[in-house]
């Protein structure tokens, strides 16, 4: 196995059809991008019978037709595909850059993340868009990209009880993680800011606006 994959590493069936690769135990920037090496490679070699793979933070999971191939099959095919990893695999990443209008009526919960954490509401919106943030998967609603690179000190617990309506746009942040509302939804992440940027269009190709391994810049708008 390329020893760039060290450390923490299961495989678990799933059912009947599924495997699941999981590369560590926690949200780590090194296990997410261990999924992306991984998905790459698998490209680059499919395995007959094999229907799918979904990449997430820390984990892909590897759909099969139990008709045209085994779980050995499968086991082994992802045990080569990992031992063909380049020992440095960094894909070229897009960088996108979302425009925020922070606060306000827009932005309900940036007076709450201010006192929790003892800073003034101009200082979450600095450390909120000082950092160069990554996308570490898709998920939860069409568009919807769960984002590394929050600051720890932005951290913060999401609502007890979770808005009936959220508006599309809308700039959160859940726990240790932040992102963009795609479409309107319910939810109940801390809404900090608004943004105008359109991440999802199923009128126009591609799609998303975003994808996994993208790099984002939340750019604060002024008043």
């Amino acid at each position: 196995m390329n020893a760039n994959h060290k450390g923490f590493l299961r495989f678990t069936p799933v059912g009947e059809g599924a495997l699941l690769v999981t590369f560590d135990g926690a949200l780590t920037a090194e296990a997410n991008q261990q999924v992306f090496a991984l998905d790459a490679q698998l490209q680059q070699a499919p395995l007959p019978g094999v229907t799918e793979w979904i990449p997430a933070y820390c984990s892909l999971m590897v759909l099969y037709d139990l008709c045209l191939v085994q779980l050995t099959a499968v086991e082994k095919w992802v045990k080569d595909c990992l031992a063909a990893v380049p020992p440095k695999f960094e894909p070229p990443p897009q960088r996108v850059e979302i425009r925020v209008r922070y606060g306000g009526a827009e932005g309900p919960d940036l007076p709450f993340v201010a006192v929790y954490h003892h800073l003034t509401p101009a200082e979450v919106i600095a450390r909120h868009a000082a950092p160069v943030y990554r996308v570490g998967m898709m998920g939860f609603m069409p568009g919807f990209a769960y984002l590394l690179g929050l600051d720890p000190g932005l951290a913060t617990p999401r609502l007890a009880t979770p808005r009936t309506h959220i508006p599309a746009g809308s700039v959160g942040i859940a726990g240790e993680q932040t992102g963009v509302y795609p479409l309107a939804s319910p939810g109940g992440w801390r809404l900090i800011g608004q943004t105008d940027a359109v991440l999802f269009d199923p009128e126009s190709e591609p799609y998303f606006a975003l994808s996994p391994g993208d790099e984002v810049r939340f750019i604060p708008l002024e008043d």
